[in-house]
């Protein structure tokens, strides 16, 4: 399927955001990083990219603090501006995320880390550069919310999980 779309995924935080632009045809990640919400709220409303993804916030009965309120009212800024530019922001939940990844809600961030390794390639060194050179924690948090939602959207579109790598 050749959809020539670009995605952008978050993964939200209280004063900092992951993103990632990803072509959904191949998963190649076009541009990475992790940014003040002041920069990201910029980067959503004037970079480029035809669908958002953003990593929900869950509680399943937990008390929560106030930081996840605050980063609960930045993932709604995203989504009003990717709104306001008439995309349709969509939440992916972390479990969503494990279950893809690893088949299991129990998975840690370093399972989904190695999922992801094991699926599209090395870190990589300066002089070879793998795919995921460059990549940090929140930064691989931010794809794996991409590689999720492109896999639903195959499964949407064909009927079957495709996967690529």
């Amino acid at each position: 399927m050749n959809t020539n779309k670009v995605l952008m995924s978050i993964d939200p935080g209280t004063t900092q955001s992951a993103y990632c632009i990803v072509n959904v045809d191949d998963y190649r990640i076009l541009e990475k990083g992790k940014v003040d919400n002041a920069k990201m709220l910029e980067i959503v409303k004037e970079g480029y990219y035809d669908c958002l993804a953003i990593e929900g916030i869950a509680s399943y009965g937990m008390a929560v603090g106030a930081e996840v309120f605050t980063t609960c009212i930045y993932i709604g800024r995203f989504m009003q501006i990717a709104i306001d530019r008439e995309i349709t922001p969509e939440l992916i939940y972390r479990k969503e995320v494990k279950m893809n990844l690893c088949g299991a809600t129990k998975a840690k961030d370093s399972n989904i880390r190695q999922a992801l390794i094991d699926r599209f390639g090395s870190v990589g060194t300066i002089k070879s550069p793998g795919w995921f050179y460059g990549c940090k924690s929140d930064i691989y948090s931010a794809y794996a919310v991409a590689v999720t939602w492109i896999d639903k959207e195959n499964d949407n579109a064909c009927g079957t999980a495709k996967h690529h790598g």
